[in-house]
């Protein structure tokens, strides 16, 4: 069962609480998402170890319910 994207949010969210989060689907399907998301938890991080942050925050549903998420991560500017 795919995962909708306010269920992406909403898990991203309850990990950084202050993050500014933007969810796009790419092809329709509920399957491949794009990700956006800018937090100060990724400040001092490379960008390796912030998206395994992200990922940890989907709780194991890459690869599972979550097909596919182009991500992309930044502090605030």
């Amino acid at each position: 069962m795919a995962m909708q994207a306010k269920d992406i949010e909403t898990l991203i969210r309850q990990a950084f609480p202050d993050a500014s989060v933007e969810i796009a689907d790419l092809a329709g399907d509920g399957d491949h998402y794009a990700a956006t998301v800018v937090s100060s938890a990724f400040k001092g991080k490379t960008r390796v170890q912030q998206h395994q942050m992200v990922y940890a925050a989907l709780k194991g549903r890459m690869g599972g319910e979550l097909h596919a998420l182009a991500l992309t991560t930044s502090v605030p500017a």
